[in-house]
């Protein structure tokens, strides 16, 4: 009997639903957005702890297909140079050079198909990190994160306590990972807690454009009407707010745009809208 599972979406849909939440949607808003339901969205986000687990730069053909492993080989028989292989796959010579190198058996000689299930094996996801299959390293992480060490801290402190040994070496994104992604999660869930932010899903950054607005109704400079931009009919004001060292004092100006006379606001002790708004008057 053959079992059947949940048919797996496109990882482009993925890739756009991750795109949506770092421009600040929610997982809701993202999910109907590219078109697939909640559940899927809620559980991209989980399975992530609230990052991203796949590159969300599309593909563009960096890696080696089998027909030009096949031709490498047939033109390294031929005698071919690298340099004269690159040209004809539109490829660098070091490209050439790094692929011969690395799948180049001793005695047999460079071979596609040996090549390309090499090239696949080392491409599978997921591996296994270093944090899951090295305890000395995970013990030493634990002990710090148990301590309130962040993983910035603790990437840094390993370079100095064990300089001479590249086996203790973690970056802080693959700490990160070992506590919040399913599947990586070599460290114990629990030191989430050990954290600063103490989060159990981590909040990825809005980026700026994402920001939700602050100004209601708000009229854009781009939508003035013809008469305004142009400075051809006076009466028009432009203003603006000077806003001083730690926000303790603040200028309000007031311009006309055809004669450009500018009126300036004292604004002692408050610069709120409705401060703004009286002193104009």
């Amino acid at each position: 009997m053959t079992k059947r599972g949940r048919p797996r979406l496109p990882r482009r849909v993925e890739r756009e639903f991750w795109r949506k939440v770092r421009h600040g949607l929610s997982t809701q808003d993202a999910a109907v957005a590219v078109g697939v339901s909640l559940s899927a969205g809620q559980r991209w986000f989980a399975h992530g702890g609230g990052m991203p687990t796949i590159d969300l730069d599309e593909p563009q053909g960096r890696y080696l297909s089998f027909t030009e492993r096949e031709d490498i080989a047939v033109w390294r028989q031929q005698g071919m140079s690298m340099r004269e292989i690159g040209r004809r796959l539109g490829r660098p010579p070091s490209t050439v050079s790094r692929e011969l190198s690395r799948n180049r058996s001793p005695g047999r000689g460079y071979r596609a198909s040996v090549a390309q299930a090499a090239a696949d094996e080392r491409a599978r996801r997921p591996k296994p990190c270093k944090l899951a299959t090295y305890l000395p390293l995970r013990r030493y992480v634990q002990d710090k994160l148990s301590l309130r060490w962040s993983p910035e801290q603790i990437a840094r402190r390993l370079v100095e306590d064990f300089p001479d040994d590249e086996r203790m070496r973690a970056s802080h994104e693959a700490i990160y990972q070992a506590l919040y992604v399913q599947g990586r999660g070599a460290l114990r869930r629990e030191l989430t807690v050990c954290l600063r932010t103490g989060r159990a899903l981590r909040k990825p950054r809005r980026r700026t454009d994402g920001r939700r607005e602050r100004i209601k109704d708000k009229v854009m400079i781009s939508e003035r009407p013809a008469e305004v931009a142009d400075r051809a009919v006076p009466g028009h004001w432009e203003g603006d707010l000077i806003i001083g060292k730690d926000s303790a004092s603040a200028i309000g100006t007031l311009v006309e745009r055809t004669t450009r006379f500018t009126m300036l606001l004292h604004l002692p002790d408050d610069h709120g809208a409705t401060t703004v708004r009286d002193a104009t008057q």
